[in-house]
């Protein structure tokens, strides 16, 4: 007869399989969903078949966790605005990190043995745990407007950051070598958040990406460790995954913004420029009649989605006027900048709200080469990511950051409420081109009154 021991480790490795596969298929918008919903069932079983092991906690409260989970999950997923998803996404890290923090930190209180390696991996656990925790609860702030979203700076921060870092270091010596001393363990904690607190509080909105995808990769580690401290070869295998999904798509946002990981997160944006690169020029505003009259000459369309198609809600007004432009004859694409909107993925979670097809999704390498063949440059609520002076300012902040080249269109709407500057606080002079229209207004109202010439015609 097969022992319990051995039928949980042959699901794990069932389940380290769906994970594995669910995280291939999300490379993809069109098999995204399924993916996800492999991982879930793969997660779903890892959790069945844990609860066969008599190393638990009694199976009423493994219930009350499982509906309370449900409940949050299901509210969450219904009442959660899709322009706070961004927001939705950090406390899902936080949680994931204090998650991960609790259950190292139970394991190494309740175990009768345990050796120096599992004590530094459950210190890790916390350490890594609890700046994941604290550090998404204040990216969650930031990108609320709860607190101010500019780099938050103090004079000697710096030094501030070394006094925690060296305390951490002494705290985790005598974790590692006095487990026996609860206080040291309370410190551990209390330095984990307070560190969490000290790493976000200088980093600007216009980072967010970065530091969501980094956090998530964070709360991965934790788990990691915490699997190690559990010994739970699929907590391990699940962490890994995670930590390591998280570090790349980190690179990634990185590598977007032409800056490196270590520049962000602890020199701020400095998005002061020199009093010679002034960017001046007329803008020229234009009706949502008189767009309507180029759209209709118009044979291609790109859009270019930023946060503030989010904000004005414009998903669907803009896919019912791509309905309407392909009825008419136009080709219709949607040109996405890696780092456009709040975090990875923003501007594909809201257009396949709208169910705008995958396939007329692009990322920015493929459109670029593309672009001055495009009658209209349709840009939604985006800035930082269209800006031509990444490409034309060598003194500019964002110089040499790869950008959407939407200037090169033969024709540029810009939908804004106002001419305030982009998150990251910098001017574009995108906006005072020859081909550059500026259409004011509410994104969502402007849409609406292109639709209803189309209708009208």
């Amino acid at each position: 007869m097969l022992s319990i021991t051995l039928v949980i480790n042959a699901v794990y490795v069932v389940c380290a399989a769906l994970f594995i596969f669910g995280l291939k298929m999300m490379g993809h918008p069109s098999t995204a969903r399924k993916g996800n919903l492999l991982s879930a069932v793969g997660m779903l079983a890892a959790i069945i078949v844990t609860l066969l092991d008599n190393a638990i906690v009694s199976y009423q409260w493994i219930f009350i966790a499982v509906c309370a989970g449900t409940l949050v999950g299901i509210l969450a997923a219904r009442l959660v605005a899709m322009t706070s998803m961004p927001e939705m996404v950090s406390l899902l890290n936080g949680v994931g990190g204090i998650a991960s923090l609790l259950v190292a930190w139970a394991s190494i209180h309740d175990a009768v043995e345990i050796n120096q390696l599992m004590l530094l991996v459950g210190f890790l656990a916390i350490l890594i745990g609890g700046v994941t925790f604290s550090g998404s609860v204040v990216a969650w702030a930031k990108l609320s407007e709860r607190i101010a979203g500019r780099p938050l700076v103090f004079a000697g921060q710096k030094f501030v950051n070394l006094l925690i870092v060296t305390a951490i270091v002494v705290c985790g010596y005598l974790f590692v070598t006095q487990p026996q001393l609860d206080t040291v363990t309370y410190a551990v904690v209390g330095l984990a958040l307070v560190f969490g607190i000290m790493l976000v509080l200088p980093i600007g909105g216009a980072d967010m990406p970065v530091v969501i995808s980094l956090l998530n990769s964070y709360s991965g580690l934790a788990a990691c460790a915490a699997g190690f401290a559990l010994q739970n070869n699929l907590l391990i295998v699940a962490g890994s995954l995670v930590g390591a999904s998280g570090v790349i798509l980190t690179q990634i946002m990185c590598k977007a913004m032409n800056r490196s990981l270590s520049n962000v997160l602890f020199s701020g944006f400095q998005s002061v420029v020199s009093s010679d690169m002034v960017i001046e020029g007329e803008v020229k505003p234009l009706s949502a009649e008189d767009a309507f009259y180029v759209l209709e000459a118009a044979q291609s369309v790109v859009v270019v989605p930023g946060y503030g198609m989010a904000v004005a809600q414009a998903q669907h007004a803009l896919k019912e006027l791509q309905d309407l432009l392909e009825e008419n004859g136009c080709e219709v694409a949607y040109a996405i900048h890696p780092v456009a909107g709040r975090m990875p993925g923003h501007m594909n979670v809201l257009l396949a709200e709208a169910d705008v097809s995958y396939e007329q999704l692009f990322e920015m390498d493929e459109i670029n080469p593309r672009m001055e063949t495009f009658d209209v440059a349709m840009v939604i609520g985006a800035n930082d990511v269209v800006n031509p002076a990444a490409r034309e300012m060598q003194g500019s902040p964002i110089y040499g950051m790869p950008v959407i080249n939407a200037d090169l269109a033969k024709n540029v709407f810009v939908f804004k409420r106002s001419m305030a500057s982009g998150f990251a606080g910098i001017d574009n002079p995108l906006f005072f081109k020859d081909n550059s229209n500026m259409i004011f207004g509410d994104a969502k109202d402007s849409l609406n009154a292109i639709i209803r010439q189309f209708d009208d015609d």
